[in-house]
């Protein structure tokens, strides 16, 4: 039977992206989002505010779009595929990491008077995804984005009524 693993954030990053080389010269970029939740506690009746930090990979050519257009702040929605991975830290404390291996992401910053429609790797759509294999486990190149239609932004008001 075949399984699937798909989840999509939205969220800001908290450090600026890193990219490097595999030893076969693919390029991975690897950043952290922060996803903010802000929930009303029924017995005081005050808002309290949970932050869930996602590692965030992403490979190939988005790869090196993501390393050059974004930065630490930034919103961005991603979608991939999660993971969990436990371990223990240095300090001894058991850990668990979120994993996402991107197969998307997309800026959701509002384009600046230099900027050009926010675009990552020249989309319309402030972003790029693709087909093909996106994973370190290869299986050949991601394919390369096609454009997209810019997406339909909401306006302030419409922001405010947000849960994030």
């Amino acid at each position: 039977m075949a399984s699937f693993s798909k989840v999509m954030i939205i969220g800001n990053l908290g450090r600026d992206p890193e990219m490097r080389y595999t030893p076969n010269g693919r390029p991975v970029t690897e950043f952290s989002v922060a996803v903010n939740q802000s929930t009303k506690n029924q017995q005081t009746n005050e808002w309290v505010e949970a932050t869930d930090w996602f590692r965030v990979t992403v490979w190939g050519d988005r790869a090196e779009r993501t390393a050059e257009q974004l930065r630490k702040g930034n919103r961005v929605f991603v979608e991939g595929r999660f993971r969990t991975r436990e371990y223990d830290a240095r300090d001894g404390q058991h850990r668990v990491s979120l994993e996402i291996t991107a197969d998307s992401v997309v800026s959701l910053d509002r384009p600046g008077a230099d900027d050009q429609a926010g675009s990552l790797g020249g989309l319309p759509a402030g972003g790029f995804s693709g087909g093909g294999a996106a994973g370190p486990s290869g299986g050949g190149e991601a394919v390369r984005p096609t454009r997209q239609a810019p997406p339909v932004r909401p306006s302030d008001d419409d922001l405010d009524d947000l849960p994030f």
